[in-house]
């Protein structure tokens, strides 16, 4: 998670909303990140969870990462639960809950919903105080 959070402030850095994401293997190797790159990429899909997922995919050569862990510094939004669902990721790991729109566990919760084609293991809050604090200095800064 203190990966993903260097990846968030890098994006903050760039003008983007502090959010990063890290892969892991199943040996805890390092094989993906991202972060987020929306304004960057002129691409609303840019989210740090889908950057990195798509680089993952690609250094295994397969978009099954079910023997993976994505670290991702917030709870992702619906665009991004519906990936990691589609990924078969095998476990999530992320930070601060997002209020507005997280979809794993706060406002909706798309890895046990009926629409779920995958069983997601998920752990949250972790290092929750220092993503959430550096999400809202960001947010704080620019207005």
């Amino acid at each position: 998670m203190s990966h993903a959070l260097e990846l968030a402030q890098a994006a903050g850095d760039a003008g983007e909303v502090p959010v990063g994401a890290a892969i892991v293997d199943s040996t805890g190797y390092l094989i993906a990140v991202g972060e987020n790159r929306k304004e960057r990429d002129c691409d609303p899909a840019a989210h740090a969870e889908i950057v990195a997922i798509r680089a993952a995919g690609t250094v295994l050569g397969d978009w099954h990462l079910n023997q993976c862990t994505l670290y991702v510094t917030l709870e992702p939004c619906p665009m991004c639960a519906g990936a990691i669902v589609q990924a078969r990721l095998g476990l999530l790991v992320y930070g601060a809950d997002d209020p507005k729109t997280g979809a794993i566990r706060t406002v909706a919760n798309i890895p046990d919903s009926a629409c779920s084609n995958h069983r997601l293991p998920v752990l949250g809050g972790i290092l929750e105080s220092a993503c959430r604090q550096q999400l809202q200095a960001w947010f704080a800064r620019r207005r």
